[in-house]
């Protein structure tokens, strides 16, 4: 198989990779929000579900992490591209500075 379409592969689930835990971290930020609504809509004090407010928040910090890493091994991933000899550009869904995107296609690179 050829080497482009294996790269294009895992740049498609790379780019499924961060789109998840971009969604995973919009959820759970989300869920906080609503948290501290619903005890303020019902005049409860701080201090109830507190405990799961701090769980929450340690659960973005954690998702947070996971998306360093992931921007991490994308950058690290590139580099190997280019070790292996692939010199076309895998260009995601999403519009990044600079890149004119084309949907899960390749763009040869300049």
């Amino acid at each position: 198989m050829e080497k482009v379409f294996v790269a294009q592969r895992v740049a498609t689930k790379l780019f499924a990779t961060e789109a998840a835990i971009d969604a995973a971290i919009v959820e759970a930020t989300e869920m906080m929000a609503e948290l501290i609504q619903a005890r303020k809509d019902l005049g409860l004090s701080a201090v109830v579900a507190n405990g799961a407010s701090a769980k929450l928040a340690e659960a973005v910090q954690t998702l947070s992490a996971a998306r360093t890493a992931v921007v991490e091994a994308h950058a690290e991933l590139d580099e190997t591209r280019l070790r292996i000899g692939v010199r076309t550009k895998m260009v995601g869904v999403i519009d990044k500075p600079g890149v004119d995107p084309v949907i899960g296609g390749l763009r040869a690179a300049s």
